[in-house]
């Protein structure tokens, strides 16, 4: 007989939900999407459902279709009747028992979860305290995946630092990106962050954050800097889905700028927020 524990009780595995078996717990074998809406109005879905289009490609999930996921979450938004709602759905490849490979017709698994979004007006007024960590993310960054174990241990590390985000470093001394956001920095009226690649996540923020500031004059800068580059810049700031616009105003225990949000961070708050509406 084959059998199972869950918790303290024993079942026979054929009497399991096969929700047990799902290849994202088992291997991370899914990918995942985060989404808001501002004022009752879904931002930037098309271009949220393409990268999670690309996301499923990547890693060759089929049987479910982006126009089926949009129904699922249109109709979760509709119901919910939130207006500034936080949307969260992961697809995994689906439930079999346990084998690094899959059968050619598995059933995909789609999980879903709608809730209000969280108040942020205190980070963004008055900036944050991030610190670095080391980049143990894995290879294809691009990829929006459910293997996020480095990133969570990164995040509780600042955390138990004081800190409200961490920023990775890779091997070379680079600064890539945020465990759970986009960074950027204001060096001599410049934007800078880094380019898009296999170890960057094509941040949908940072697209709009790029548009705004090209809207405000100013100059886009891709490149990877050192954390003694960051720590010496004007301004730097995250920009997260569920938050846009993040000042950082310490990083490393270093102050940045007077320690304050800086002009251009605020700037590019009130610019971001045009395309919103």
């Amino acid at each position: 007989m084959k059998l199972a524990i869950v918790n303290d009780q024993l079942f026979p595995q054929e009497d399991l939900d096969p929700i047990y078996f799902d290849r994202g717990l088992y291997f991370g074998d899914g990918v995942y999407e985060v989404l808001r809406s501002y004022n009752g109005k879904i931002f930037a879905l098309d271009e949220h459902l393409e990268r999670f289009a690309a996301s499923m490609a990547a890693i060759r999930i089929t049987g479910i279709d982006i126009g089926t996921i949009r129904e699922r979450v249109l109709r979760a938004f509709q119901a919910a009747k939130l207006a500034n709602a936080k949307i969260y759905f992961h697809v995994t490849r689906g439930s079999a028992p346990r084998n690094h490979t899959w059968a050619k017709d598995i059933k995909p698994n789609f999980f879903l979860t709608i809730s209000q979004v969280g108040d942020a007006a205190k980070e963004k007024a008055n900036g944050i305290a991030v610190c670095t960590c080391p980049d143990l993310r894995w290879k294809r960054c691009d990829i929006k995946s459910l293997n996020l174990l480095p990133n969570v241990l990164a995040r509780q590390e600042a955390m138990e630092k004081g800190c409200e985000e961490a920023i990775l470093v890779d091997e070379a001394g680079l600064i890539t990106e945020g465990a759970g956001s986009a960074f950027f920095a204001i060096l001599h009226d410049a934007l800078h962050t880094a380019p898009l690649a296999a170890n960057i996540l094509p941040s949908i923020t940072r697209h709009f954050i790029v548009k705004a500031a090209t809207n405000l004059g100013m100059k886009i800068t891709e490149k990877c800097l050192t954390p003694a580059e960051a720590a010496a810049a004007d301004e730097l700031f995250l920009a997260v889905t569920t938050k846009d616009v993040v000042p950082i105003v310490k990083f490393d225990d270093k102050p940045i700028g007077n320690g304050k949000p800086g002009r251009w961070v605020k700037a590019l708050m009130t610019e971001f927020l045009k395309f919103t509406v």
